[in-house]
């Protein structure tokens, strides 16, 4: 574990004071208002200074995680509807947010296109609607805070149960884990309401936890067996450049523009967008220093809430669908490959796609979360569910450990997951499945000083911090592939 050499900051009254005024919605206009707000005057900015009194989110079921076998030449047509469901949920935030009809009046709406967008995905899997039963309806669900937690979201009292790759596991527990600790200032956690954050849908001032107050709770890693494989194969492939950031995602919407619904940054391959194919990926350039890993790394950017505009501000993606401040450039990205506890590893093959963690997690529940938020130099210490606030001369981190366990047979699956999964405590994979490389990607932000910050999202999901993914298509040469496998199961750090 690392030890801690630097000296624990405390945070100023200005800090928990900014990030409160943030989580009233200062600088933006309350889209997801369930009730009338109170609209005061127009500000410096000439942007009026909003409070939502109450406010919620729509929950829809996810049908794309239910989706598990869907026959291959139905895939396309069935992706193209499954990402007109989230344009539809979009759709309906905007019409909220205009005052377009009341709440009921547009989940009525929203309903009526869904149920004839699952009709087509039923024709597309030739007529088989049985694994879209009670998938149908959406809900308006109310959220507010009381008492520093959360009420009305998936994230209600202690998260117990495991945290997919191992960063946090078991009970969190305490005032601090949930927000609800004394993070300096008079009243930090007396905000009403959980409308916030620049644009008026979060994040909000709960969704913060001082990092010195949190206990140490990563667990160590299972102990290498004598088939085990110790190695680790590093990649060097920058920290993307602002030029290719876009809102497509070519594993779950391919060929649909703006798919994702919130921005990327991209590190690896620099032909990554929603019309991408494998071919492409093949012959596009990298950022790679090692030109022969031509691997795509993507995942959502990170915003100051500063009040500033992004070139992306009137866009979709960005500040049409509440994804506003000033898009944070990583200081790192380290991509490093590990081994596994009980074996030797594999070679994963060529466009394999992974991804780790669920952007929908704040409506879809914890199952596939897999966030990890930290400072540097407090690395022993992640957190799923909020943001950290670190001290004087700590940054921000975000670690993604990836599964590790692959079926031998598909790059892909129906719902993006089933094809891969995460080894057990002991280091083992399911039956059926083998170990490959196990990609861990920590990146690392230099958050400007009392500056509430928040990761891009769908826009029901609040941008809470558990919302945050990461997502891997591997187009490593064969060699190059061959030589991290050596090198992970010999023991070797290499790269």
């Amino acid at each position: 574990m690392r030890q801690q050499t630097h000296k624990r900051g405390r945070f100023t009254n200005k800090t928990v004071a900014i990030v409160a005024a943030l989580a009233l919605g200062g600088g933006g206009a309350a889209i997801i208002a369930a009730n009338a707000s109170a609209h005061g005057d127009k500000g410096d900015s000439g942007q009026n200074n909003t409070v939502a009194a109450k406010a919620g989110t729509i929950q829809c079921p996810d049908v794309g995680q239910k989706l598990s076998d869907v026959p291959e030449k139905a895939r396309p047509e069935v992706d193209k509807n499954l990402a007109e469901l989230d344009n539809q949920v979009a759709k309906a935030y905007q019409q909220m947010n205009q005052q377009q009809g009341s709440n009921d009046a547009v989940l009525s709406k929203l309903n009526d296109e869904r149920s004839r967008t699952m009709d087509n995905i039923g024709s597309a899997m030739g007529g088989d609607n049985s694994q879209l039963q009670g998938m149908n309806d959406c809900k308006w669900q109310e959220v507010a805070t009381q008492g520093g937690q959360q009420q009305g979201g998936q994230q209600q009292g202690d998260q117990q149960g495991d945290q997919q790759g191992g960063q946090q596991q078991g009970d969190q527990q305490g005032d601090d884990q949930q927000g609800g600790g004394d993070q300096g200032g008079e009243g930090a956690n007396d905000v009403p309401g959980n409308a916030g954050g620049q644009a008026g849908n979060g994040p909000s001032q709960d969704d913060f936890v001082d990092i010195t107050k949190v206990q140490p709770n990563v667990q160590q890693p299972p102990q290498a067996q004598e088939n085990g494989s110790t190695g680790t194969f590093a990649t060097e492939c920058g920290v993307g450049d602002p030029e290719l950031r876009n809102s497509d995602n070519v594993i779950v919407a391919p060929g649909v523009g703006n798919g994702a619904h919130h921005t990327h940054d991209y590190v690896g391959n620099d032909s990554n967008d929603a019309f991408a194919n494998n071919q492409t990926f093949e012959q596009g350039g990298t950022s790679c220093k090692n030109q022969d890993d031509k691997s795509t790394y993507y995942w959502p950017v990170v915003r100051a809430q500063d009040g500033k505009d992004e070139a992306d501000a009137n866009e979709l993606g960005g500040g049409q669908e509440g994804n506003v401040g000033t898009i944070l450039t990583p200081t790192s990205s380290k991509i490093e490959f590990k081994g596994n506890a009980q074996s030797k590893v594999t070679a994963m093959p060529k466009f394999l796609r992974i991804i780790t963690g669920d952007a929908k997690a704040f409506t879809n529940g914890d199952a596939n979360a897999n966030a990890s938020w930290s400072c540097t130099g407090f690395e022993d210490r992640q957190l799923t569910d909020k943001y950290p606030l670190c001290p004087e001369g700590s940054s921000v981190t975000r670690t993604f450990d990836f599964q590790s366990c692959w079926d031998g047979q598909n790059i892909d699956s129906a719902n993006h997951r089933d094809h891969v999964a995460f080894a057990g405590e002991d280091g083992s994979c399911p039956n059926g499945f083998q170990a490959i490389p196990q990609l861990v990607n920590t990146i690392t932000y230099d958050v400007p000083a009392n500056t509430p910050f928040a990761v891009d999202g769908f826009p029901e999901q609040l941008h809470k911090p558990i919302t945050d993914h990461d997502d891997f298509i591997n187009v490593m040469s064969e060699d190059l592939m061959n030589e991290a496998v050596d090198c992970i199961n010999s023991g070797k750090q290499c790269g």
